[in-house]
């Protein structure tokens, strides 16, 4: 087959090869647009299940529509319902198979024309389209298809040492100058001193009236004696 259909070429059906009938003379009056999806059959020669397409229609009119499938080179393609008739506003699958997908037949262009009728044997055709159909080479050759990818051969091993270890000088512990712990060290007995006087109403008492405290300057001995503690404990 060349490359191409004609433009006169015949259109038959897609039933048995060589058998057919011609396409329908031209629709008159009113004309129905005949909705199909995809625009363009394309075929992949390396499909797992084979080279097939689905070819949606659609009638988006309020009747009841007969639909016929035809092609120019039926011995190619093998069309599962490709006739019958489609619901108003409603859709209808067509698959088409391509059982020839020999490498003569690669990016060789074929028709599918599709035609809308009235409802009943005789009735006119009120919508057509032609759609483009073409079967595409594999994507790898032949001798490579259904092989496995090679796997990668595992290398030697290779031994890298671990990074040396950086020794930081560890932070020494915070030591107290001899001002400082002299300080520290009189604020505690003067703590200690605050917690061991007697409360200002406490009865009975042999120290003068000028030593008692109140219970919140212990509150805040007992406090200030913590945070000493705290001090010289991380010494």
């Amino acid at each position: 087959m060349r490359r191409g259909a004609p433009q006169d070429q015949e259109l038959v059906g897609s039933g048995a090869p060589g058998r057919g009938s011609r396409s329908a003379p031209a629709p008159s009056g009113p004309v129905v647009p005949v909705l199909v999806f995809p625009p363009d059959l394309v075929f992949r020669a390396d499909q797992r299940s084979g080279p097939r397409q689905l070819l949606t229609l659609y009638n988006p009119t309020g009747a009841v529509l007969r639909f016929r499938v035809l092609c120019t080179a039926p011995a190619k393609y093998t069309v599962f319902d490709a006739e019958g008739y489609v619901k108003p506003q409603s859709c209808i699958d067509i698959v088409i198979r391509h059982v020839a997908p020999n490498p003569s037949h690669y990016d060789v262009q074929d028709r599918f024309r599709i035609e809308l009728s009235e409802e009943g044997t005789e009735g006119r055709v009120v919508g057509r389209k032609d759609i483009t159909s073409v079967l595409r080479a594999p994507a790898y050759p032949p001798e490579l298809q259904g092989q496995p990818e090679p796997a990668p051969q595992p290398g030697p091993p290779s031994w890298t040492a671990p990074p040396s270890a950086q020794h930081f000088p560890e932070n020494p512990r915070p030591q107290l100058a001899t001002s400082s712990f002299l300080l520290f060290l009189l604020m505690g007995i003067v703590s200690v001193a605050f917690l061991l006087l007697p409360l200002q109403d406490e009865l009975g008492s042999q120290l003068p009236p000028v030593l008692h405290v109140s219970l919140g300057q212990k509150l805040v001995a007992a406090y200030v004696l913590g945070l000493l503690t705290m001090v010289f404990l991380r010494i």
